[in-house]
């Protein structure tokens, strides 16, 4: 039972979160000068063996442990909790779902600069026998920091660093340590600092208007302070308040003329705390109107939600879907509650948050991986205090302490971006939301979940259907818009067509080959529409310029070093690189099996896309958006600005240029190569194909119903191409259920996947075995492997896995995650077997 305490005579003991992987929370005594402050929620320092940390808090209690003497803790950092009980309380249920430790959720969740962090101290031994005076044992440098040291008593590494006037001082302070002249300490250091500016104001001798006047009539000398003091006086009238940098800026004056005002009293110069990320005035402004469709849908939503907690909100692309998740914004803002609106990814935040920005202005904020660590945590400190009202993030916004949350909004809810991979939790965060919602309660009601999306997940529209979720579906594009229409082009008939042309004309194959990427009906079509000044976007799901290269005599193809994947050509940095682990290698030029130095490239990537258009249309403007040529914190948003603004006609990319992303001229999307997308080793293959390929073509005609999208592919059979062309996701659902129900797959069954990972591959295999002979018994049906995936070595470590494909039921899954965790403490129990990397995924995505 958790306590909010007062000093007492009674002994009480904390369970301390520390960012450490642990499999219990450990516990530590509150001794009784600190139990007034100690509460669930704070920050507190512990010592763990003999290094310092600073923990949280999870909860308090009066009984003992029985298997250990806790120690003290050493101090409490907070007046007031850093944390809610009920980001505790998420934590906690993220741990044991996903099957980590809260330390490791702490780490996800905690920005870095309120983690406080260990600073090794020097500490002068009072009680050693050496004089350094008279000791001939000390070297040069280590009679320089003894020296230092005694006089000081304590010295910083960064101290002793200055003092030898170098970086390497280790040995040096391990032969002080040696000689018994000082130990180390570690102490706790805060990471976070305010940022400060220099604000000028009026002295208070000239606050009256009859002093200020007397100052200026009476002035005689230096004239350009005058001018400065005159530029300071009319800019305080219009902007109330001015720093030092933009008075000396506008009066274009200098710090010397603003000095001499200073020092003699007519100016103060005082340093204030500012926020690093500046926001607009806090205003409403809702300046459209919802059409029927979208106005019913909204009512729907409403009725609905009174009833249930979440709701999946159905529209198809371009249904207009943001504005109705505008309206209930608005409507809960009106309430005084704070809204998190959540995004897969931060391509798509930008446009959004200028969109909701002009709506709701310093009302909102942003929070995503790109800020740096000072700027996350004043917002975190905002959304905690309740002066952030709306929240756009992506999944990491979840962790913030909001102090009255009404609406969680999970908008693009089928995107796997949802779902962290590396390191633990390994969390998805739609459904934690789901959970952390249900936390929220006031006046009987909780706080509600709208997950939004034109192609939801299986699992989701499951849980839709069977009436565990509400409902809403937008079967309209706004203004009655058109869905475009889907033409398939026939690659294989193109390549064949392309091959007796090239024969026809002997010339060697392969060059006909590299040419495929792009159609002879593309080409025209792209060329129709920038003849009428339309914008075009192609999608192809590889970066890089060339994901392989082959010997042409032999057929060797480069492999990473490090992974069993082949190396990717990037021809802007003329490097090899590896997509897994990120190593780069020199372009190889000669066989490493043959010798010969005759290689062909294979298939193709954004940077050889793009280069094949430049070459077809040299007038047109062309941009790339990828990982490798987005980079920056404002990069993707200034990218898209200039697509917005029209100045880029052609854009090509990755899964960044299709996810909700809203362009008013774009009427022909082009999908390059779907045979990537319907070919994967997955049991979500067909999902991911449709709602890919169903989201790009939905960036085609969104204002006048014009669009037209283009699909490369080899089998114009397949299933999901045919409702994609109909634009149907319910026959695609039904067509995709009845497999899963006949594979065991969601929604009928839950996964675990267990990883093995080891640099020696019969390690790793090894453990893998001796979990899958611990798990037989009630999971024996269950269990599936161990095997190794496609790429079955990455960064040196090799990989196993076992599947456990279970019913739905809770008491078996929980018995599962249990049996799980035993096998792990055997394996890691057994000699030879300690290294062995094992990593529980829940529902793996």
């Amino acid at each position: 039972m958790s306590l909010e305490v007062t000093k007492t005579d009674k002994k009480l003991f904390a369970s301390v979160i520390i960012p450490l992987a642990l499999p219990e929370t450990y516990t530590w005594e509150i001794p009784k000068h600190l139990q007034a402050l100690a509460r669930v929620g704070v920050r507190v320092e512990v010592q763990l063996r003999n290094k310092k940390f600073a923990g949280i808090i999870k909860e308090i209690f009066p009984n003992a442990p029985q298997a250990f003497k806790p120690k003290e803790i050493i101090n409490v950092l907070d007046e007031n909790p850093l944390v809610h009980k009920k980001q505790l309380q998420l934590w906690s249920w993220i741990a044991q779902y996903y099957m980590c430790s809260d330390g490791e959720v702490m780490q996800a969740a905690v920005p870095s600069n309120l983690k406080l962090t260990g600073e090794s101290i020097l500490v002068w031994n009072d009680d050693s026998e050496i004089d350094i005076e008279e000791t001939t044992i000390l070297s040069d440098e280590e009679y320089v920091v003894a020296e230092a040291l005694e006089i000081k008593k304590e010295l910083r590494i960064s101290e002793v660093q200055q003092l030898l006037e170098a970086n390497h001082v280790y040995p040096v302070i391990k032969k002080l340590i040696d000689k018994n002249i000082c130990f180390v300490w570690e102490a706790l250091k805060e990471k976070y600092k305010p940022k400060k500016e220099i604000y000028i104001q009026l002295h208070s001798n000239y606050h009256s208007e009859k002093a200020l006047e007397a100052l200026l009539n009476n002035w005689s000398k230096a004239p350009k302070q005058l001018e400065l003091l005159l530029a300071y006086l009319h800019y305080i009238k219009t902007e109330g308040e001015v720093t030092q940098a933009k008075l000396l800026k506008k009066a274009n004056a200098s710090a010397a003329q603003l000095k001499g005002l200073i020092d003699k009293n007519i100016l103060i110069a005082t340093k204030q705390n500012v926020d690093r990320i500046k926001s607009l005035p806090k205003q409403v402004n809702i300046d459209f109107t919802l059409s029927q469709a979208q106005q019913i849908a909204f009512n729907d939503l409403q009725n609905q939600l009174q009833n249930i907690n979440v709701a999946l909100l159905h529209g198809v692309t371009a249904s207009g879907k943001t504005q109705v998740y505008i309206k209930l914004i608005e409507q809960y803002l009106q309430q005084g509650k704070q809204v998190l609106y959540m995004l897969p990814e931060i391509a798509l935040t930008s446009q959004i948050i200028r969109r909701i920005e002009k709506h709701f202005g310093g009302y909102i904020a942003i929070y995503h991986s790109k800020f740096n660590s000072n700027e996350r945590v004043e917002i975190w400190n905002k959304v905690k205090s309740n002066e952030i009202k709306v929240v756009l993030g992506a999944r990491s916004s979840l962790f913030l302490p909001f102090a009255d949350l009404g609406l969680i909004i999970v908008d693009e809810e089928h995107d796997a971006s949802y779902k962290q991979q590396e390191p633990a939790p390994r969390y998805h965060a739609r459904d934690a939301a789901i959970y952390y919602a249900n936390l929220f309660k006031a006046n009987n009601t909780i706080a509600k979940v709208i997950l939004g999306s034109a192609t939801p997940s299986v699992e989701t529209y499951y849980n839709a259907i069977s009436g565990k979720y509400g409902l809403v579906e937008l079967n309209e594009r706004y203004s009655n818009v058109s869905m475009p229409t889907i033409q398939l082009i026939d690659i294989k008939k193109v390549a064949m067509e392309a091959q007796l042309k090239s024969q026809e004309e002997n010339k060697k194959q392969y060059q006909a080959t590299e040419k495929i990427a792009l159609s002879s009906d593309l080409l025209n079509e792209i060329a129709i529409a920038l003849q009428n000044k339309k914008q075009i976007i192609l999608f192809q799901n590889r970066r890089g310029y060339s994901p392989y290269m082959i010997c042409k005599t032999c057929g060797w193809i480069p492999n990473c070093n490090h992974c069993d994947v082949t190396l990717t050509f990037h021809k802007s940095k003329n490097k090899l690189s590896c997509h897994y682990c990120g190593t780069q290698y020199p372009v190889i030029n000669t066989c490493a099996a043959c010798g010969s130095h005759d290689f062909v490239q294979k298939n193709f990537g954004t940077e050889k896309i793009e280069e094949l258009l430049t070459e077809h249309f040299p007038d047109a403007k062309i941009a790339r958006m990828d990982y490798d040529s987005v980079k920056g914190k404002n990069a993707h948003d200034t990218l898209i600005k200039l697509f917005e603004q029209q100045r880029i006609d052609i854009l090509v990319g990755t899964q960044m240029v299709v996810k909700g992303l809203d362009f008013e001229h774009v009427n022909l999307v082009c999908i390059v190569d779907a045979d990537g997308i319907l070919n994967f080793t997955d049991f979500r293959v067909n999902e991911r194909a449709f709602q890919l390929m169903e989201q790009v073509s939905g960036r085609a005609g969104r204002k006048n119903g014009e669009g037209k999208v283009l699909i490369q592919v080899s089998n114009i059979l397949h299933p999901v191409l045919n409702f994609v062309q109909e634009h149907s996701y319910k026959n695609f659902y039904n067509y995709e259920l009845n497999a899963r129900k006949l594979y065991q797959y969601p929604p009928y069954f839950r996964l675990i996947k267990i990883t093995f990972k080891h640099k020696e591959s019969y390690i790793a295999e090894q453990a893998a075995h001796i979990m899958i002979k611990g798990l037989q018994g009630n999971l024996k049906l269950y269990l599936h492997g161990p095997a190794q995936p496609v790429v079955d070595r990455i960064r040196n470590m090799y990989l196993w896995e076992i599947l456990i494909k279970l019913p739905k039921d809770t008491t078996l899954i929980q018995h599962a995650k249990m049996a799980i965790q035993q096998q792990i403490a055997i394996i890691h129990n057994t000699k030879n077997l300690r290294s062995v990397i094992i990593l529980p995924d829940v529902d793996p995505v």
